[in-house]
């Protein structure tokens, strides 16, 4: 549509296939001068790499333009205390509609927390894993498989649940069920989680990702190897589990500038 607008013609494939680095900018110009002050860096970012992507698609012998993208500042993950974490679990288990359905937002939010798992892989577990042993073996981001270490606690929450499930967890059927017995639905924790944070106070940042960040960081704290925490986390690169040591590191400033005197 913009292209149209753009060139004052039709656009078709043929015409894709035409589209200079101008073009390219011209629309990520017209994207950020929108209405209510248009799209910021990181939305920017996303809209020009789903361009590429779909010229990619469309004119897939033409040579790709070249535009660099706006520069994104990473944001730092921001955990939450190992209290709360318990306490936002616990208020959305006490909320559950159905006493085997608390059991089961229990033992996935205690997975977040206590193994580093992201919700997808929590929720794409196979029934397989059962019986559970010391350690949960996790299918993450591009099929790749990691092992992580099952805590008493988590593997008492996961049984808990097992054990008041109301449907047959064949081998291959997904671990946790949805309340009609299919697959559980990541949007169902999240829209849990946003309740229960809810009436506990808790800022909008307290979500069941940022379960895995206080993972993270609190390991981290305590003094886990970075490379160690790397495959607990399952990161291909280890910049991406680097960010949590600037999660640290902020978190001790505060204390410091909280107890030190002088401060």
């Amino acid at each position: 549509a913009f292209l149209q607008t753009h060139w004052g013609e039709r656009v078709d494939a043929a015409a894709l296939a035409r589209v200079t680095p101008a073009d390219l900018r011209a629309f990520l110009a017209a994207r950020r001068g929108g209405p209510g002050g248009g799209l910021g860096n990181a939305s920017a970012a996303r809209e020009l790499s789903a361009v590429r992507g779909f010229l990619a698609f469309a004119a897939p012998d033409a040579p790709p333009p070249r535009v660099r993208g706006p520069r994104v500042k990473k944001g730092v993950p921001r955990p939450i205390s190992p209290d709360e974490v318990l306490a936002l679990a616990g208020e959305v288990a006490d909320e559950a509609v159905e006493p085997w359905i608390g059991a089961r937002d229990w033992a996935v939010l205690l997975l977040l927390y206590g193994a580093g798992l992201r919700i997808g892989e929590a929720i794409a577990l196979p029934a397989r894993v059962l019986p559970l042993g010391e350690t949960l073996m996790v299918t993450g981001k591009r099929d790749k498989t990691r092992v992580v270490p099952l805590l008493p606690q988590v593997r008492a929450a996961i049984e808990g649940y097992v054990a008041q499930v109301p449907w047959a967890l064949d081998a291959a059927a997904p671990l946790f069920r949805g309340a009609k017995g299919g697959p559980l639905s990541p949007g169902m924790i999240r829209k849990a989680v946003q309740r229960a944070r809810g009436r506990l106070g808790l800022g909008e940042r307290t979500t069941p990702h940022a379960l895995r960040h206080s993972f993270a960081t609190h390991l981290l704290g305590r003094g886990a190897d970075l490379r160690a925490l790397q495959e607990l986390l399952g990161h291909a690169s280890l910049s991406s589990t680097q960010v949590y040591t600037a999660v640290d590191a902020a978190h001790l400033l505060d204390v410091y500038r909280n107890a030190h005197p002088r401060a």
